[in-house]
Order: structure tokens, then sequence, then C-alpha cells
């Protein structure tokens, strides 16, 4: 019967009877909850990347648009920004699901749908400012005003409804579920349920016009749930999950899923 030697640091297999050696090559894999945490942390920070919109919309929402002779470059590539957002957005709860539903499926499975909701709205609003690229480019003048103003005014509310009522929402239901899963230091969840109520007032008060959307107490309203966003992906970008009661429940895959063997003769 041949002898085999396995070298612990080459990882080489000497057979001495037969003068072959085999070289197993064991590389460290990055296991699935990892690479879930990665991830939905990358797909957090992307959807920061809307925030220039605040200045390259300035000019499609000036009543004068249709009858300017500005760029409309600005507009697009606004646009596309908030389309990425959008899917994003989506990424983040398609991505976490998995995982989450091992706590409740169904506040995980709401959470799919409210991100669900809020990037329909925000590709709804896209498509209503660039309606109005289009009025402008087709040469709508002093008499496509009226449709111009109605359309930013639906971009609007659409952004109330969906990058405000739903961020909300959303910090509600993931929260409620990294808070009791721990999968996550409990500090980050309690920011977003927090700052839930505080952004909910910040919609209604819009919403009756009791202040308009960009005023101060609407902006500080909603600096919680930014805060609570942008935290949250820096930690599963950079440290991942908590060893918790559910990533217990999770297979991982193994190191070596082919491991050489060497029968002996």
């Amino acid at each position: 019967m041949s002898t085999a030697t396995i070298d612990p640091v080459s990882h080489h297999t000497d057979n001495t009877d037969t003068g072959d050696t085999v070289t197993s090559s064991k590389r460290p894999r990055m296991g699935s909850l990892r690479k879930t945490a990665l991830a939905a942390g990358v797909l957090y920070l992307i959807t920061f990347i809307s925030i220039p919109t605040l200045f390259l919309y300035s000019d499609v929402k000036d009543p004068n648009y249709l009858i300017g002779s500005g760029p409309v470059t600005p507009v697009l590539v606004g646009g596309l920004l908030e389309v990425i957002v959008a899917l994003a957005g989506l990424g983040t709860a398609v991505a976490l699901y998995p995982v989450l539903k091992r706590q409740n499926q169904g506040v995980a499975l709401g959470f799919v749908g409210t991100r669900t909701l809020e990037g329909a709205g925000i590709i709804a609003g896209v498509v209503a400012l660039l309606t109005v690229v289009s009025l402008r480019q087709a040469g709508a003048g002093a008499a496509g005003l009226v449709a111009a103003k109605a359309l930013t005014s639906m971009y609007g509310w659409a952004f109330l409804l969906s990058q405000s009522l739903m961020p909300a929402l959303n910090a509600l239901l993931l929260g409620s579920l990294l808070y009791r899963s721990r999968l996550v230091p409990r500090a980050l969840p309690m920011l977003g349920l927090i700052g839930a109520p505080l952004l909910l007032v910040s919609v209604i008060g819009t919403l009756f016009g009791v202040f308009s959307s960009t005023s101060a107490p609407a902006l500080l309203l909603a600096i919680p749930i930014a805060v609570w966003e942008f935290s949250l992906g820096v930690y599963l970008l950079v440290k991942g999950f908590k060893p918790s009661a559910i990533t217990s429940s999770v297979p991982q895959p193994p190191d070596d899923p082919q491991p050489s063997r060497f029968p002996d003769d």
C-alpha cells in the first residue's frame, strides 16, 4: 500500500510509491452571508448618488424653462442618476430578503414591497421631468407652460411619496427586523426607528402645506433617516452581519467544494 505525505504549508501531496506530486490549492472563500452584506452595503451607498439632482433639476423646475435656451443635459443626467437609485433601492431589499425572512418572512416581504413602490415612484417622477424636456425640444414654447407646470408638480408629489414617505416605511420595517435579529449593532436600527416618525411628520407637514419639501424643517426632519441608511450601508460594506441566531441557520458554502482525494492502492 502506498503512503502519502502532505506538506501543511505548501499543500503538496507526495505519493512516495509513484513519485507523482499532486498540488491541492486551497483558497479562502467568501461566505454567502458576507457576500449578501457586501452587496447590500454597496447598493445602499449607491442610493446616495442622486444628491446632485438638487442642482441638476434647478433649471427644469423654472416656470420659464420651456422658453429658455439652456442645455437639457443636466436633466438627462439627473434622470439617469434617479433611475440608478430606484434600481439600487430595490436591490437592497432583494439582497437582504434571504436573510431577513428568517426573522420574519412577512415583514421582510413588506420591505421588498415598499422598496418596489419607492422605485416605481422615482421612475414616474423622472418620466414627468423628461416629458418637460420633450416639450421644450418640440418647440412647445409659451403654449406648453401650463403642461410643464403640471408635470413639474407631478414630480414634486412623486418625490414626496416615493423618496420621503417610502423611506420612512422602509426604516420601520427593516429597522424592526435588524433590531430583533441583532444582525447589526442595535444603535443602527434604533436610529432608523427614531427617524421614521420624524420623516412622517415632514411628509404630513408638506402634504398639508405647513412647509415646503425643501424648507429647513423638512430637511432637518429627514436627516436621521439619511444618516441611518448611509451608516447601515457603510457597516454592511465594512463589517458585514454580526453572528446571530438566524445567521447560524443560513447554509454556508464549504471552503473547498471539491477536495482532492487520494485513494490507497
